[in-house]
């Protein structure tokens, strides 16, 4: 019995680890490990134990790496970095097109707009059970019977920052997923470049591949979707949307309107207040050239009317009004990038021809038309216009005469302006931008930009503010 109880009897019956080494830190120190073959059932571990020493498939010849890769003979990585290649943004196929779509997104403001949470308070001495800022008014008899119109989006930038932020790009591409892809995608992928700052970018280019399916959403019809819409107010931004060609890359030929686009006035409300008899007069003008400007009047009568109200002017007053004329911010360096990259400029004015072929000389713009006016014998206006009126349809006619003349595809124009009587111009041209435009004109032109400076225009073409320095300079 003695013998029987002896440590070294116990000990020979108990399992040693170290016999049952195995090359698994975790199944050396697990604290048990229950049979191979506990009973008739063998589970996908005891089938995965099984199998470690044993194989599957007939050994392979290792031979060594020739430098030409193969499903194979796959390269092997014995020391450094492993990398993995995707081609979203390469050449597509030999037969195939690719579909890519650019979108370019800019912040308007340098400053966050205003929260639409922050409502003035009630009185804290009110009577009522109903808390402050929960209903619009205590009396029940007052109470609208309809609910309020919805208003502007909470705006995002006040709280993540007054610039294009991750989390804005974030959203945008988590939208633009939500639109139809081609039936042969599951997936799309995206790029992007801080085309300014990279830590605060101002100006944010997306490369989104493919595009969305323009047989169920056409580019056009994109560009004016709610969803996008709604994004812009929410961020304060403008979105861009083209889709990524050659000639996008490489406009040849840009046309702008002159009043309120080149210029910040117009010329013919300048005018209008100088004449000081009738006193009205220059407000009469000016509503007048709202109107027109918002579509609700027909360009050429609303130009003429306003025309014979400056009869008895003096010719001079065209030269009187060259050092009032506010150039808009960003002009003179945008024409001189364009002499640097070749590219043509055209002005398109409603306005008149003398200030009009003037402007355009100081600039340095190729092509100036607008409209002439009848003087008299005595140096005045006859408040009658020669000719036709350059209003909506004369500006689509010009730019395709222009184009012909210079021999530039319509793919590569560029038109910018923003009024109702531009809006030929701009679905005339390869690319229309609204600048500063009217609502209307915001939502049919194919982009729109709402900043200070019209340099901005060239981050449409993919250039880099690097880049644009090294223009404008």
């Amino acid at each position: 019995m003695a013998a029987d109880d002896s440590p070294t009897k116990q000990a020979s019956g108990r399992p040693q680890l170290s016999s049952m080494r195995t090359s698994s830190y975790l199944k050396e120190h697990q604290q048990y490990r229950p049979p191979q073959h506990l009973d008739n059932h063998f589970g996908i571990d005891t089938v995965v134990e099984d199998l470690q020493g044993s194989r599957i498939s007939p050994p392979k010849n290792f031979s060594p790496f020739n430098g030409v890769p193969s499903k194979d003979d796959p390269p092997r990585i014995v020391e450094g970095a492993n990398h993995s290649f995707t081609h979203p943004n390469c050449a597509p196929t030999r037969g195939t097109r690719s579909d890519r779509l650019v979108a370019t997104l800019i912040y308007k403001s340098p400053s966050p707009r205003a929260s639409n949470a922050s409502l003035p308070a009630r009185l804290a001495s009110s009577n009522s059970d109903i808390p402050a800022n929960l209903a619009p008014t205590t009396n029940i008899e007052s109470f609208p019977l309809e609910p309020p119109v919805a208003g502007e989006p909470e705006p995002l930038d006040h709280l993540y920052g007054s610039y294009i932020s991750p989390l804005c790009i974030t959203s945008f591409l988590h939208l633009m997923s939500t639109f139809p892809l081609p039936r042969t995608v599951e997936q799309t992928t995206s790029s992007h470049r801080c085309l300014d700052d990279p830590e605060h970018p101002r100006v944010v280019e997306l490369t989104l591949s493919p595009a969305p399916f323009p047989t169920y959403l056409s580019l056009a019809d994109l560009r004016k979707h709610e969803l996008i819409y709604r994004f812009e107010r929410e961020w304060n931004v403008d979105v861009a949307l083209q889709h990524d060609t050659l000639w996008r890359r490489y406009p040849r030929l840009v046309v702008f309107d002159m009043d309120s686009t080149l210029i910040t006035q117009e010329v013919i409300d300048l005018l209008a207040a100088t004449i000081t008899d009738p006193p009205d007069l220059a407000g009469k003008v000016a509503d007048i050239t709202h109107r027109a400007m918002l579509g609700e009047l027909e360009f050429d009568a609303a130009f003429r009317e306003r025309v014979a109200l400056l009869r008895g002017l003096p010719a001079t007053i065209f030269e009187q009004l060259r050092p009032v004329l506010d150039i808009t911010k960003g002009v003179p360096e945008l024409i001189h990038a364009f002499k640097r990259l070749g590219i043509k400029s055209a002005v398109l004015s409603g306005g008149f021809l003398p200030l009009t072929g003037w402007l355009a000389g100081e600039l340095g713009i190729d092509h100036a038309h607008a409209n002439e006016v009848i003087i008299d014998d005595s140096g005045r206006l006859t408040g009658e216009v020669k000719g036709r009126i350059v209003g909506r349809e004369r500006k689509q006619e010009l730019l395709l005469e222009i184009a012909k003349k210079e021999g530039i595809a319509l793919e590569q124009v560029v038109a910018v302006g923003d009024g109702a009587n531009d809006l030929l111009m701009l679905e005339t041209a390869g690319l229309g931008v609204a600048w500063n435009a009217k609502p209307r004109v915001q939502m049919e032109a194919n982009a729109r930009l709402n900043g200070e400076s019209l340099v901005d225009l060239l981050y449409l073409f993919g250039l880099t503010s690097e880049e644009i320095d090294m223009l404008t300079s």
